[in-house]
């Protein structure tokens, strides 16, 4: 039998990468497979969800929290995340043409070419209204196209651990090699949430700025699409949902990622990916709520 040596030197470099994992991990909620609530109904037509006690880093529920699906517009918190890093959110934006150059159907915030308007507007714009002109607008603008953003989006996820991703546009429209899981999400997330500006953004149930454009000053109103923001869905008692985004594509199904204060005093993460509509997607939610904050 052969023998294996590992030198001085090996040795060191494998515990510092073992210690460096740990201080990477120490705050975070880790789970190696899925986990389950008691009496909790589950919905096994769901892409994935998952809840966490950003409080005591715990994993409360976990549903193929690692399995590969699109994102939808839950892009865009990542999109936010780049953003507030490396803009300035009283820096001016123009709109190009670019922008506002798609689908019929996609979700915008009614930008026009030429239009003049603040980042942190922007941002707004993005987070609540989930504006895809406003998704491109911010990209073009930290990062000259969409394509260089793209690459910076990557990098920027892969620094916060969610290496399970490929990101290939900033609105989350679908591409075959645009990708995520429902942990990766839940990294970047948490992430944001560690920003008042951002918590500030996804707290407004509406919100409205002015935009110059080449007709003058026109005043747009920009409304949250959380259920919660728009009262169409409650919380359990003793829950506060602060904000979060959502996405709907065909092949995404209805998704969203929460932020909630209990009245426990902890602090949460809730995920629900690929529900069948937003009325199974927002019941889903408030069942794992219940279950998973105030059965607890």
């Amino acid at each position: 039998m052969e023998s294996c040596y590992v030198s001085d030197y090996e040795e060191s470099t494998y515990n510092h990468s073992l210690y460096q994992e740990e201080l990477f991990a120490k705050d975070l909620c880790v789970t190696a497979g899925n986990i389950s609530l008691e009496n909790y109904p589950v919905d096994t037509s769901l892409h994935a969800a998952g809840l966490f006690n950003l409080s005591d880093h715990q994993v409360l529920y976990a549903q193929n929290l690692f399995t590969k699906l699109f994102p939808a517009s839950t892009t865009k918190i990542l999109t936010a995340y780049v953003a507030l890093k490396y803009g300035n959110l009283d820096d001016m934006v123009t709109v190009s043409e670019n922008a506002i150059a798609l689908p019929a159907d996609a979700s915008v915030c009614k930008l026009q070419a030429g239009d003049q308007i603040s980042l942190r507007d922007l941002l707004y714009g993005l987070l609540l209204q989930s504006g895809n002109d406003a998704a491109i607008a911010i990209a073009e603008h930290i990062s000259g196209s969409v394509e260089s953003f793209a690459s910076l989006m990557n990098q920027e996820a892969k620094d916060l651990g969610a290496t399970r991703s490929n990101f290939v546009n900033p609105h989350g429209l679908e591409d075959p090699n645009h990708y995520t899981t429902a942990y990766d999400l839940y990294l970047i997330f948490q992430a944001d949430i560690a920003s008042q500006t951002f918590r500030d953004i996804i707290s407004q149930a509406a919100y409205t700025c002015n935009v110059t454009g080449s007709s003058g000053v026109r005043t747009l109103t920009w409304t949250s699409t959380n259920y919660y923001a728009q009262g169409k869905a409650a919380a359990p008692a003793g829950v506060h949902v602060i904000g979060g985004k959502t996405g709907t594509t065909d092949e995404a199904g209805s998704c969203v990622i929460l932020y909630e204060e209990a009245d426990n005093g902890k602090s949460y993460i809730s995920i629900v990916m690929g529900a069948q509509n937003k009325d199974v997607l927002y019941a889903d939610t408030t069942n794992l709520l219940q279950y998973g904050i105030i059965g607890n």
